[in-house]
């Protein structure tokens, strides 16, 4: 039988009445009613859910108790990326910060929206007319994970936002964390069930909240605290972000209460100690603090650096610190080569975690340290992430003395690979020589090899590598040239298709040019254009490969340091007998001839690139511009002879506009090249 009118709209009002309940409880922390009222209601609902199971709407709280264990998570692609903050630790670099931002926005003063930094797990809650559709944790910044459904089981988050202006769509930013008294009473639950403890809380929460069975998420006491958004569609957005946390606080989102408002530097500082002074008695753990230019319309302007605002920056405390033995020393060798020291040490628990190895950098920061094996050393978390010995304690010191540790008077050879190490001079990491040949560069090596601008094997991405090299298929570059379709049919996500493809662009990389093949070596210091340029100058590799460090240096911006890291990659015999293997395979390009230097239209100017051209991608447009003379730039400058400009063009344009450079738009630049629109 149908629900009745009457049973449909009590059960609305049982839905609106226990999600109040959950906002005062879990957010305000104010319970009105007992928990025995709070049960009362919530079977009462669950009742009239089992008589009529129309009435099991999608975002009733009768969901919040887990569904079924998935396979696994779904993607999100984040509209706009979730992207990290830089980091401070200083009041110098607070005030460094501050100065940029003034700067950047040419005023006097700055006001800043300031608040915790949590330390739980990054997600993004869409709302859609009001209602929660979808939440993704972080991820890369760009792809993060899809666990909607273990955020509906937290009760802090909202199932509809409780207005009727809430905007058409809606993606909260904010953190998803446990605080403590619940960690504490998760790890005695799991003590009193003879199971593992978590460490903290923060990997309490983020393992909890990416449990594939999300009735394991409902059973564990997670919060969460909104501190921004990413998407906000169909209404107005307000005009600073102190008065978008107030838009979300007023929709029953969780906001913290320790957020402020404060002008300048001095403003920022003070926050920062008072945050630092209340952090033991706060309900949840905090990292730091962060720090927000309030004004979104300057937020906007200011913009992003790399993968960070400029608007915006975490000022961290300082870390735990705990004192402990170095047991040992021993060298690890990354997939660049660089060899990076590591202390093995006598266990010691700090920042919540058990610390037993720790880095010590390079050689410039064991001698500024000067940590010697059998040392006694302040170890710290730095940044509360990555442990690292702080310093020295002198006065434990063994008599005699240890020796002082040289890495390359204990590893004149590479550890894994038995290749030359070498220091290049004015650098503080020691190298391995053995870039093609060497099993802890293996990956990265073929990797780059491998890509669009080098050899440009099409389908060899990076999961096919580690198969590759992990099956012991290939252990370098020439090893691709004797794959068979059989075996790589057999690997997983191939079919026979896809590894006659792959063989297909494997042979058709063999014919290259000499450019091309030098800078898929992966000389250190050796990008496309210089490879490009040492081409043109020696003619072929024969003769590169045997070039004294003199002649190297005759080649346009290859100065001493690059010369260096060629001519000590080709002394390497594990490199060249890998050169000798490839052309033995048949790789091959023209040779012999020297090629004049670019002639043309743009012969000696300097191009920079800015926006979507229409009819040519940004590859195609810069190798039009360079095989026509010019030189194509990352970045705007008094040099800069033209701006090519295309849809949605970035700051580069504005750069350019008050330097009173040239811009050309795509139809400029085809008519200065001689071509055709």
């Amino acid at each position: 039988m149908a629900a009745s009118a009457l049973e449909r709209r009590r059960a609305e009002e049982l839905r609106q009445a226990i999600e109040y309940h959950n906002w005062r409880y879990y957010v305000l922390d104010a319970p009105e009613i007992p928990d025995a009222e709070y049960d009362r209601l919530l079977r009462e609902l669950e009742a009239l859910e089992a008589r009529h199971p129309e009435l099991q709407i999608a975002d009733s709280p009768t969901r919040r108790v887990g569904a079924p264990p998935l396979a696994q998570f779904a993607q999100v692609a984040h509209g706009t990326p979730m992207l990290s903050l830089n980091n401070a630790f200083s009041d110098e670099e607070v005030a460094a910060f501050d100065r940029r931002v003034r700067e950047g926005a040419g005023l006097a003063e700055i006001e800043y929206a300031v608040e915790p930094k949590f330390d739980g797990l990054a997600v993004g809650l869409t709302y859609e007319d009001g209602r929660f559709v979808q939440g993704a944790t972080r991820g890369d910044g760009y792809t993060g994970e899809d666990v909607s459904a273990n955020l509906l089981t937290v009760r802090a988050i909202p199932m509809r936002l409780a207005s009727a202006d809430a905007p058409r769509r809606l993606e909260v930013r904010g953190e998803v964390l446990m605080l403590k008294k619940d960690f504490e009473a998760l790890n005695a639950s799991q003590r009193a069930r003879g199971e593992k403890e978590f460490v903290n809380p923060r990997n309490a929460a983020a393992g909890s909240l990416r449990q594939l069975d999300s009735r394991i998420t409902a059973s564990r006491r997670l919060t969460f605290f909104a501190y921004g958004i990413g998407a906000w569609e169909g209404t107005e957005l307000p005009a600073t972000h102190a008065a978008v946390l107030a838009k979300l606080a007023g929709w029953r989102l969780p906001v913290n209460p320790e957020r402020r408002v404060v002008k300048g530097v001095a403003g920022l500082l003070a926050y920062y100690r008072d945050m630092g002074a209340a952090r033991p008695a706060l309900p949840f753990d905090i990292d730091g603090v962060v720090y927000k230019v309030n004004d979104l319309a300057l937020q906007a302007r200011l913009g992003f650096v790399s993968r960070a605002p400029r608007f915006a920056i975490a000022h961290k405390f300082p870390a735990q610190e705990e004192m402990t033995l170095v047991e040992g020393i021993e060298v690890q060798v990354g997939r660049t080569g660089a060899l990076t020291p590591v202390a093995r040490l006598k266990p010691v628990f700090v920042g919540g975690v058990t610390v037993t190895n720790a880095t010590l950098h390079n050689q410039d920061e064991i001698d500024r340290k000067d940590v010697r094996i059998g040392d006694w050393v302040i170890v710290r978390r730095a940044g509360d992430v990555i442990p690292e010995v702080v310093s020295v304690v002198l006065s434990r010191r063994p008599r005699p003395a240890p020796p002082r540790f040289d890495i390359l008077a204990r590893h004149p050879v590479c550890p894994v690979c038995g290749s030359r190490v070498v220091r290049e001079e004015g650098e503080a990491v020691a190298r391995c020589t053995g870039g093609l040949y060497c099993p802890a560069q293996r990956k990265q090596a073929l990797l780059h090899f491998a890509s669009r601008r080098a050899m440009d094997i099409e389908g060899l991405g990076e999961k096919l590598i580690d198969q590759l090299v992990d099956l012991r298929l290939v252990r370098n570059p020439s090893d691709l040239y004797g794959l068979h379709q059989d075996t790589l049919a057999g690997l997983e996500r191939m079919g026979p298709k896809s590894a006659a493809n792959l063989l297909a662009a494997i042979e058709a990389s063999k014919h290259t040019t000499l450019a091309r093949f030098i800078f898929s070596l992966g000389i250190r210091n050796v990008g496309e254009a210089t490879a490009r340029d040492l081409a043109n100058h020696f003619g072929s590799l024969d003769a590169l490969m045997d070039a004294p460090i003199e002649s190297m240096m005759n080649v346009p911006d290859v100065g001493p340091v690059v010369a260096r890291s060629i001519a000590d990659f080709f002394l390497e015999g594990h490199n060249r007998g890998v050169i000798a293997a490839l052309r033995k395979a048949g790789v091959r390009w023209p040779e012999n001839r020297l090629q004049a230097p670019a002639a043309g239209p743009l012969a000696g100017k300097t191009c920079v690139l800015t926006g979507t051209l229409a009819g040519l991608s940004r590859e195609q447009a810069k190798a039009r511009i360079e095989a026509a003379g010019g030189k194509v730039a990352g970045s705007v400058s008094k040099k800069t002879d033209f701006v090519v400009a295309g849809a949605d063009p970035g700051s580069k344009l504005t750069k350019a506009q008050e330097l009173g450079v040239t811009i050309l738009d795509e139809a400029a630049l085809l008519a200065l090249l001689g071509e055709k629109t």
